[in-house]
């Protein structure tokens, strides 16, 4: 019998950098949240110059467009499950992109980045909500914990270190619109696991393009009212970022992120978002780093971390 021992050991098994950033939740769920940060930002420059609704439709048309070549042959072979869960997969597509995203982009036209940032604060709870209505799913005491940290740290930055601010904020109407999108995310990231097993590119393009084919009919209002989408460099530029980054790859970013940890642990990355966005303003408009900044990113950093840990919450139904 031959000696195993003197057989060559197997080659190792090399994997592409691909395929190891689809391994990684918490990087994932980051760079999604950096993309989100950009978004708003952007989104808040741009807002009296393109029209919202038309954008929003621009952006998952192009999407799928540039989606379409790599997905075609996963679409063929998922077919048969997505026309399964069809009511399903129109509600994410609903709730994800189409009602989400054109209401978020309208708001910023009536509101401030510092109550769309303090809105935006309350997202994970949003999808703890809808975890526990739709499944029962309840939260951990440590993420309940990081969540609240992590909350306490976005305020920090914010307000500044003066939590007696929140006195002197009101509300308009873009808030409440900011935050009827933050209620359907919620609701998008509570049912994302409850798709049908099929490949992400599959998802990601059906629903944009469902997405898209649900938002054409208020595109055409908004263009009726006289809104008009100006092709100028800024246009340009804008269109092409938001296709690139916020969309396609935060999207799949986030569909993975969730589908490996779950939306309950995966929630709390929400409030990495005011975080790079505050960032951004230190970086791109010359604010002054001050010490608040850093008690909230150590704030932050520190729920989330705590809340993302592998646990599990009692209930009728697991995530």
């Amino acid at each position: 019998m031959a000696d195993l021992r003197a057989l060559p050991a197997p080659p190792p098994i090399r994997r592409s950098p691909l395929h190891w950033l689809n391994n990684q939740p918490y990087l994932l769920l980051s760079l999604t949240s950096l993309f989100w940060a950009a978004n708003i930002v952007l989104a808040r420059h741009v807002g009296s110059h393109v029209p919202p609704i038309t954008l929003t439709t621009i952006r998952w048309i192009g999407v799928f467009l540039i989606l379409l070549p790599f997905a075609w042959p996963h679409l063929k072979q998922d077919w048969p499950k997505l026309r399964g869960a069809l009511p399903l997969m129109l509600l994410l597509s609903a709730t994800g992109f189409a009602f989400n995203n054109a209401i978020s982009y309208w708001a910023m036209q009536y509101t401030e980045a510092l109550n769309a940032l303090l809105i935006q604060s309350a997202g994970p709870l949003f999808v703890a909500l809808w975890s526990l209505i739709l499944f029962g799913v309840r939260l951990t005491p440590a993420q309940l914990a990081g969540i609240a940290i992590s909350l306490a740290g976005v305020l920090t930055i914010i307000l500044r270190g003066d939590f007696s601010a929140l006195a002197s904020i009101s509300f308009n109407r873009g808030d409440i619109m900011f935050g009827s999108s933050l209620v359907s995310f919620g609701l998008y990231s509570a049912l994302i696991p409850r798709r049908p097993k099929i490949h992400q590119l599959s998802l990601i393009s059906f629903t944009t393009c469902c997405g898209a084919l649900l938002l054409l009919p208020a595109a055409a209002w908004e263009f009726a009212t006289g809104a008009r989408l100006q092709f100028d460099l800024l246009t340009m530029a804008t269109l092409a970022f938001v296709l690139i980054f916020p969309s396609t790859l935060a999207y799949l970013f986030f569909n993975r992120g969730i589908a490996l940890i779950g939306p309950n642990r995966a929630a709390p990355f929400f409030h990495l978002v005011p975080v790079f966005g505050s960032a951004m303003a230190i970086l791109l408009l010359g604010e002054t780093l001050a010490p608040f900044h850093l008690i909230g990113y150590a704030l932050v950093l520190a729920g989330v971390v705590i809340a993302s840990r592998q646990g599990s919450a009692k209930g009728p139904a697991k995530i």
